[in-house]
C-alpha cells in the first residue's frame, strides 16, 4: 500500500499542458452534466467538463463495493466458493436486485456477478455484511480505500449507491477508481464485459449498451437515480491503448451510451499513448554528495506513458533537471529531479523523477571530504 500511495503522490506532482494542441480539434459536444475522458496508461485528461463537481454516483458506487470485494479475495479473507448468508436487509433491498433469498445458498462468485452484471443492490449488501459485518462498517472501509486511491472528493454511506445527502463522488474520482480496478485486479475485470447473467431462473442483461455496439468496450458500470440522471463509466481497449470515459447526468439510457461512444472515438482518433520509459529503467545517474556512493540511479517507479496528438511522438523532447547539490541519505522512491517534456518546442509536461536505489550516508571521513569539496563549488 505504501508503494501505491507513493505512485499516486508522484502522479499528482506531474503536470501537463492544459490547452489543447493546435493539431487536435476540441472534443465533440457532450450532453452530460459532467464528463471525463482519461488515458488509462498516462492518466492524462483528454477531454472533460466539470470533472471535480460533486455528483450523486448512483450505482457507479458499486465499483468501490467491487474493489473491496476483490481486495478481500486477494487477501484470502473470503473465497469465491464460500456460501454467504442472506440477511433480511439484503433480501428486501430496494431498487435493482439479483433476487437472492434467505433460504437459498448463494456464493461469493454468484454475488459478484449479480452485483456487476445485474447491478443487484441485494448482492452488494450481502457482500458488505460478509466482509465487514454490517453495511455501515463496510461504508467506513469504502471511505478509507477511497482516500488511499486518491479519491479526494468522495464520501460513501452505503454499498449500493442509493441516495443519501452525504453520499457523493466526482467524475474524476470515479475514473481513478475504474483505473484502479483494472490495474489492481485484472483477473476480475472481464466480469464487466459479461452481457447477461442468470440467477434464480431469472436472466438479466447488462445495462451497458456499448457492450453490444462496440466490440472494443469491456466495461464498466451504469448508474441511474432521478437526481443523478443516466450515468456510465466505460473502459475500451483498441490495440495497446485503453481509455476510460465517465458521463454523468445524461437524459436517457441511449444518451449515456451515445455520449460515451463520442468521447471514446474522439480519444482514439486524435491521441496516441507513447511509452517513454520502462519501470525501474535508469534514465540517468545523478551525482550525490556525502553518500556511501558517488551517484544514484534515477528513473520511474512505473512504466511512464504520455498521451500525445496522433503522429507527433517524434517531436517530443525530454530534458532532465535536478536540484544540486543532492545530499545523502536518499531513499528509493524519493523525488530527486524532474523531466520536462516539450512538444514541437512548446512545454508539454513535467514529470517527477525518483531515486531507484537507497544511498546511505558516507562515513565521517567521506562526509568531511565532500563538505570541503562543496565549499569550492
Amino acid at each position: 500500500m505504501r508503494t501505491l500511495l507513493l505512485l499516486l503522490s508522484l502522479f499528482a506532482a506531474a503536470s501537463f499542458a492544459q490547452s489543447p494542441h493546435p493539431l487536435v480539434p476540441p472534443a465533440p459536444p457532450i450532453a452530460a452534466r459532467s464528463f471525463l475522458l482519461l488515458d488509462y496508461h498516462s492518466q492524462q485528461t483528454l477531454a472533460g467538463k466539470t470533472p471535480d463537481e460533486r455528483i450523486e454516483p448512483a450505482s457507479l458506487t458499486k465499483l468501490m463495493t467491487a474493489y473491496l470485494t476483490f481486495a478481500a479475495l486477494k487477501q484470502k479473507q473470503i473465497q469465491l466458493t464460500q456460501n454467504v448468508p442472506v440477511s433480511e436487509r439484503a433480501w428486501k433491498a430496494e431498487g435493482s436486485r439479483m433476487f437472492i433469498e434467505p433460504k437459498r445458498a448463494v456464493t461469493v462468485e454468484e454475488l459478484m456477478r449479480g452485483m456487476i452484471v445485474q447491478s443487484g443492490n441485494d448482492a452488494c449488501i450481502a457482500l458488505a455484511e460478509l466482509i465487514a459485518g454490517s453495511e455501515e462498517t463496510f461504508a467506513q472501509k469504502m471511505n478509507a480505500h477511497a482516500q488511499q486511491l486518491g479519491m479526494k472528493n468522495s464520501n460513501f454511506m452505503n454499498s449500493t449507491g442509493l441516495p443519501n445527502p452525504q453520499h457523493y463522488s466526482t467524475a474524476q474520482d470515479l475514473a481513478l477508481l475504474a483505473i484502479a480496478i483494472i490495474r489492481d485486479f485484472p483477473e476480475y475485470h472481464p466480469l464487466y464485459a459479461m452481457k447477461e447473467y442468470r440467477y434464480n431462473n431469472i436472466t438479466q442483461a447488462n445495462r451497458n449498451r456499448l457492450l453490444w455496439s462496440d466490440p472494443t468496450v469491456d466495461g464498466m458500470k451504469t448508474g441511474y437515480t432521478e437526481n443523478a440522471g443516466y450515468c456510465l463509466i466505460t473502459s475500451a481497449k483498441r490495440g495497446e491503448r485503453r481509455l476510460i470515459s465517465v458521463v454523468v447526468g445524461t437524459a436517457s439510457e441511449s444518451a449515456r451510451a451515445t455520449e460515451s461512444q463520442k468521447l471514446l472515438n474522439y480519444g482514439f482518433q486524435y491521441y496516441d499513448s507513447v511509452k517513454l520509459y520502462e519501470k525501474s529503467q535508469a534514465v540517468t545517474s545523478l551525482p550525490i554528495w556525502k553518500g556511501a556512493s558517488n551517484s544514484v540511479k534515477a528513473g520511474f517507479l512505473n512504466d511512464l506513458y504520455v498521451s500525445l496528438p496522433k503522429g507527433q511522438a517524434d517531436k517530443m523532447k525530454a530534458n532532465l533537471e535536478s536540484r544540486q547539490p543532492l545530499l545523502a541519505p536518499v531513499a528509493a522512491g524519493q523525488k530527486i529531479g524532474v523531466i520536462k517534456l516539450t512538444l514541437d518546442g512548446k512545454p508539454y509536461a513535467e514529470l517527477p523523477v525518483v531515486a531507484l536505489e537507497d544511498v546511505a550516508l558516507a562515513g565521517i571521513l567521506g562526509r568531511g571530504w565532500d563538505s570541503i569539496r562543496l565549499l569550492f563549488k
